[in-house]
């Protein structure tokens, strides 16, 4: 998905919420308030596949490992090599700390 595609107003309005959240605390509020189980859930997967795709883990070995689909694995692939590099961006920030 290109960043056009999914910005928009209501998506700006929320992403300047999540960047007013200063604690671990309010972060897991936040997003337990705002979003399902499943919803996190999902998201919680999708950050385990890019942190795995970004230490060149085998696409199979992280659809085996995560029980995921492989179509699942690409997907965030193609967001991770060719999105907007904001996944690549915090990887890079996390692997300095």
């Amino acid at each position: 998905m290109t960043k056009e595609s999914c910005i928009n107003k209501e998506t700006t309005e929320l992403f300047k919420a999540i960047l007013n959240l200063k604690t671990l605390e309010e972060c897991e509020n936040f997003f337990c308030d705002l979003c399902t189980l499943d919803e996190i859930k999902k998201m919680e997967k999708r950050w385990q596949i890019a942190r795995m795709l970004y230490q060149e883990i085998p696409y199979r070995d992280i659809a085996e490992e995560l029980k995921v689909s492989s179509t699942t694995v690409s997907r965030v692939a193609q967001g991770l090599y060719h999105g907007a590099n904001g996944c690549i961006s915090v990887l890079k920030k996390l692997n300095n700390k």
